[in-house]
């Protein structure tokens, strides 16, 4: 039976790492990659008082007024693809998803030559005047996962083969990012039990943290079987991405996964949140 692996990757932030420390830990990424293009990492660094305090200001954003959240909403975004939406208003394989979120990405000044020209993708984050503190722990947020990230690509590059910084040199050097917050309300209608239908992600690595809460599943290539992906204060999910599959000829896998919604016994005030970060060249 397939199982989601869990891999310690303090050797791949490790600078004084030993050759050999570093390349089990690259051949346990190379083979999560192949088998299941889904794995856990620990020994991450990142600090779990960190994801406490972004997940307790994105509830208070959540609990806002909506007309107070729709001050940021995502039609005021422009093709920065930035702000706020509502449960319903996101679709996944056609069907409208349970669940609420704001978008964010860089945070690039107007004067960027990028900004300038309009590219997609690129600009101004929409932040909100309440909570205080949350502009602040979003942006920390994605420096981080950022840095994560390109350390996880590390780890990917030498099991493939190639140099430990090609894909930071020669794909991420200067990465798009985006970073998302969602949140899952509980089930409590017949509306359906799924935050997001079965899907694949289209870029390169997704990071994701969330509040450890059941719900998110995975499908292996191959199988019938939905495998529940782990949980826990010091878990760190990455999952792959259709360009990283077609980028490896099919070596590595973007694998099929989807989000149950909670039930009310299963969260707190404000519904189940996760916090994905998607790193793309």
């Amino acid at each position: 039976m397939p199982v989601v692996p869990v891999i310690d990757i303090t050797a791949l932030r490790d600078t004084t790492a030993e050759a050999a420390a570093l390349d089990a830990c690259a051949r346990a990424i190379d083979a999560a990659c192949r088998d299941v293009g889904f794995f856990c990492i620990t020994g991450h660094g990142i600090s779990p008082h960190r994801l406490d305090n972004l997940d307790s200001l994105a509830r208070e954003f959540f609990a806002r007024p909506e007309d107070e959240k729709a001050a940021i909403a995502m039609a005021k975004g422009g093709t920065a693809w930035r702000g706020w939406f509502a449960e319903g208003t996101e679709l996944t394989a056609g069907r409208p998803d349970h669940k609420e979120g704001i978008y964010f990405g860089s945070e690039l000044p107007g004067d960027d030559p990028r900004v300038v020209a309009g590219l997609p993708l690129h600009g101004r984050n929409q932040f909100p005047d309440r909570p205080e503190g949350l502009r602040e722990a979003v942006l920390e947020w994605i420096e981080s996962m950022t840095a994560l990230g390109q350390d996880v690509l590390r780890g990917m590059s030498i099991g493939l083969g190639l140099d430990a910084d090609w894909i930071g040199e020669h794909l991420t050097a200067d990465p798009t990012v985006l970073f998302r917050i969602f949140t899952y309300p509980a089930v409590v209608d017949d509306s359906g039990d799924w935050g997001v239908a079965e899907h694949t992600d289209y870029g390169l690595i997704t990071v994701l943290a969330h509040d450890g809460t059941p719900g998110l599943q995975v499908r292996p290539r191959g199988t019938d079987e939905w495998l529940d992906v782990p949980g826990g204060p010091d878990v760190i999910v990455v999952n792959l991405g259709d360009m990283l599959e077609a980028m490896t000829g099919g070596r590595y896998r973007s694998t099929a996964h989807r989000v149950r919604r909670p039930t009310p016994e299963q969260v707190r005030a404000g519904g189940r949140l996760s916090f994905p970060f998607f790193l793309d060249p």
